[in-house]
């Protein structure tokens, strides 16, 4: 008998050894998938956006399978956990903005999914098919004028989203008190809108989710391939607008 669990054993181990991680990984995520479409959105004030393309709208640079992925099952789940937080309690009346701006107050349940909330619906609108290229009005005289060129500025932007350690994201933002552009980084679902100590605040222009659930179907552990393909869909209309709002604020 226990030659035999043995020999099942060690089959077991030269199999999955075999199975790659990118099969696993697949594996992995159509099982979230599955499991996200089949529960039912927790009741509460917060709603799911629709993505404003289809799925396949961002190929050849972000693959349609980890869009459907990211927008149904990960963004679905901080809503409904969101929801199921502030219910009951005073949070339930605040909106979004509101529970951002008062997130020192907040707790961790609260401040994971809501920063999961705003950071993914902020994320898609940042992102177009046929983006790309280089930013045009506004928002681009302000990039040469606070980082020298857009060259620079895409070094700076990419050195912090492949340098944030773990779980993240990677912001252009508007400072709070200079009014300049800045680059920073925040870890986990965290957003510079968030009032929390050591916070870089500002207003988000831009920003790159450096989850692995992001990237990691089509480019496994290899994020600077997916910040690379991340520039040949930035909507710069998009992030300029929100620059011009952010100077008028």
């Amino acid at each position: 008998m226990l030659k035999r669990d043995f020999l099942k054993n060690s089959l077991l181990t030269v199999v999955g050894a075999l199975v790659s991680p990118a099969v696993l990984a697949a594996a992995h995520e159509e099982k979230l998938l599955r499991e996200a479409r089949a529960t039912p959105m927790a009741d509460g004030p917060f709603t799911l956006p629709d993505l404003p393309y289809a799925f396949n709208a961002l190929e050849p640079h972000i693959d349609a399978r980890t869009m459907e992925i990211h927008h149904d099952a990960h963004h679905k789940g901080y809503v409904s956990k969101l929801n199921a937080a502030v219910m009951g309690t005073p949070a339930e009346k605040m909106s979004l903005a509101q529970l951002l701006a008062s997130m020192n107050k907040q707790p961790e349940a609260i401040r994971n999914n809501a920063g999961g909330h705003w950071n993914h619906s902020f994320f898609w609108q940042i992102m177009a098919p046929k983006g790309g290229g280089q930013p045009t009005g506004n928002l681009a005289t302000a990039i040469t004028k606070d980082f020298g060129s857009f060259d620079k500025f895409s070094e700076e932007f990419t050195k912090a989203a492949s340098g944030r350690f773990g779980s993240g994201w990677a912001w252009l933002i508007v400072d709070k008190k200079s009014g300049k552009l800045m680059v920073t980084s925040t870890p986990n679902q965290d957003n510079p809108l968030m009032d929390l100590p050591g916070m870089q605040r500002g207003i988000p222009v831009l920003g790159l989710d450096v989850w692995e659930h992001a990237y990691y179907l089509k480019h496994q552990n290899k994020r600077p391939d997916y910040i690379k393909e991340f520039w040949s869909v930035v909507n710069w209309s998009e992030a300029n607008s929100r620059y011009d709002e952010a100077r008028k604020g």
